[in-house]
């Protein structure tokens, strides 16, 4: 099947390459058909419920990515280092693989995927296996398979073994004709890449299977995620990580993006708060599947001033990138998280001061700092 080994091609020079981003585990397509499996057209499944001396078992796919190495130090503090699972395809550092319990898992293998769930008793699913907005459209059918086969694996393991799945979201959801500022949870979503589309996939067919079978499934639409411990790998918001990165090194950054390109951005830690929040908040309490959340709304321009503050010699140029540019615009200019705030308590801790301040305590041990501090 040639389709397949080309996949199977691109992959590999995907997977060579570093890097990571929200979500984000480059899976090798070694399985893509029919998977031997099918929920009965009667099935009711209903998600299980924790006491407090009764933790879930928790596996999380795409684990080497921005997110998963953090949500899994989380949820180990919480549930207990041998209660959650990282899983993923690549060769982890050392330091991940010895703190705590480790598989390989690859989305596309259905069988596989269910017998690490069956033997380890899983009870909650974290699906963060994905390519993102500029990485997918360079390859758009391996993002095709990862994002949307991929996922329809998930789904119908947690449907079949009563999982509670979260599966996130993204500003990248949304589209031109979407309203932008502010954009609610509720609205028209037209994407224009194939990573939006298989994220508004992802809702639809996770909300499909919440009223159709029963699935406990909940999601979050991320804005763009700003951590200390990650390089930017391919998201269009990950210039205001690497500014960071290159302010510290050479003093210079040369930004892909408008001066005056808004978008919703929030720090790390916010989004694995919200994560664990969403998860662990009473069914009753959701009045919908999938939710906006935000914490602040920053241009580069404005990020590069406050960035200064730390380093006042940064020289910021612009060479705009027409593809993230384009991308850029047609997303949200600040996200409408009420209904977040209303149902689960949703609330940031980092305004744009504290995480440039964050980011620089973390990254900030050049001489080029100190002197400026």
């Amino acid at each position: 099947m040639p389709i397949v080994r080309n996949l199977g091609r691109a992959a590999s020079q995907l997977l060579q390459s570093s890097g990571c981003g929200c979500g984000v585990s480059l899976v090798p397509v070694r399985a893509i058909g029919v998977s031997p499996r099918q929920v009965a057209s009667d099935a009711s499944f209903h998600s299980v419920t924790f006491s407090e001396s009764d933790h879930p078992r928790v596996l999380i796919t795409g684990g080497l990515g921005q997110l998963g190495v953090g949500l899994a130090k989380l949820l180990r503090k919480r549930f207990g280092k041998n209660n959650v699972i990282l899983s993923d395809i690549r060769k982890p550092a050392d330091n991940v693989f010895y703190s705590g319990p480790f598989i390989f898992a690859d989305i596309l293998d259905y069988k596989n995927l269910r017998e690490i769930v069956v033997n380890n008793r899983i009870t909650w699913l974290f699906h963060y296996s994905a390519l993102l907005s500029a990485v997918g459209e360079a390859n758009v059918p391996l993002a095709r398979a990862v994002n949307i086969t991929g996922l329809h694996n998930v789904l119908d393991i947690a449907a079949e073994h009563n999982l509670r799945l979260f599966v996130p979201s993204t500003i990248g959801a949304f589209g031109p004709t979407s309203p932008r500022d502010p954009t609610p949870d509720l609205c028209i979503q037209r994407p224009r890449t194939i990573y939006g589309v298989s994220k508004v996939h992802a809702e639809l067919m996770g909300e499909y299977y919440h009223y159709r079978y029963g699935l406990d499934f909940r999601c979050l639409r991320y804005p763009g995620i700003i951590s200390a411990d990650s390089q930017p790998g391919g998201g269009t918001t990950d210039y205001a990580v690497k500014i960071f990165h290159d302010a510290i090194k050479t003093g210079k950054f040369k930004c892909y993006l408008r001066p005056d390109t808004r978008l919703p951005m929030m720090y790390i830690d916010d989004c694995l708060k919200a994560t664990l929040e969403v998860m662990e908040a009473p069914a009753e309490s959701l009045t919908m599947r999938t939710y906006n959340i935000s914490a602040m709304s920053f241009t580069p321009e404005e990020l590069a001033q406050e960035v200064q503050k730390y380093v006042p010699e940064l020289q910021m140029t612009y060479n705009v990138d027409p593809v993230r540019q384009a991308i850029a615009d047609s997303w949200p200019m600040n996200f409408d998280d009420s209904n977040a705030r209303r149902d689960w308590g949703w609330k940031h801790d980092y305004d744009l001061p504290e995480l440039v301040t964050t980011m620089f305590s973390y990254l900030g041990s050049d001489s080029r700092i100190a002197q400026a501090n």
